[in-house]
């Protein structure tokens, strides 16, 4: 029975995947998983502008509903990235959503990582097998990769935000320099205005 009870853990143990899509203005995306009680869902996302020239962090909401679809569970308003674990109390189907009700920006694009459905032996939670310590290492490298994701993606829209404060400051500069100049001639022509009419009086 402990040999079964083992088979059925790897054989319900999913691996992570990675997903993306796009929000519509002011629309949602939903996705579900049908789970057992004891079950372990985990979703981490995070909300981005597919275009790369793009400075904007971009926002959005999370919503994690029960299996009725009616209760929710978890919810993250007004994020730019997320990451929620839950422990299944009834067998179901759940639901998670992303949101753009609250904004028309047709770019805004979804991250998001559903690290599968861990079957949870409530008999032995804390089982100290080599298959749940492959596991827990699988897991902890797929968080490591997407923390890598999430950062690139900051990286980039900081490298935007830097770069376009620098041309911005360079035109500044360039048309300062051009007001000083026009200011100089102005003046020496002033002056030698000035001083002829002078002269000739």
């Amino acid at each position: 029975m402990i040999a079964l009870q083992f088979v059925v853990t790897a054989l319900l143990a999913l691996t992570v995947s990675a997903h993306n899509v796009v929000l519509p203005p002011y629309g949602r995306r939903c996705f579900f998983e049908d789970l057992n009680k004891g079950d372990e869902l985990s979703v981490s996302f995070q909300f981005g502008d597919r275009n790369p020239q793009s400075s904007t962090q971009l926002t959005g909401d999370f919503l994690l509903y029960d299996a009725n679809g009616r209760d929710v569970l978890k919810t993250h308003r007004d994020v730019s990235y997320g990451d929620e674990t839950v422990n299944v109390p009834s067998k179901g189907r759940y639901s998670y959503c992303f949101l753009n009700e609250n904004s028309n920006v047709m770019t805004k694009d979804v991250t998001f990582n559903v690290h599968g459905v861990v079957w949870v032996d409530l008999d032995d939670p804390k089982s100290d097998t080599l298959d749940s310590a492959v596991r827990k290492l699988s897991k902890s490298i797929k968080e490591v990769e997407e923390e890598q994701s999430y950062i690139v993606i900051r990286e980039r829209t900081h490298r935007n935000t830097a770069e376009s404060t620098n041309d911005r400051v360079k035109w500044w500069s360039i048309f300062q320099l051009g007001v000083v100049t026009i200011n100089s001639l102005f003046q020496i022509y002033y002056l030698k205005r000035f001083f002829e009419v002078t002269s000739m009086v």
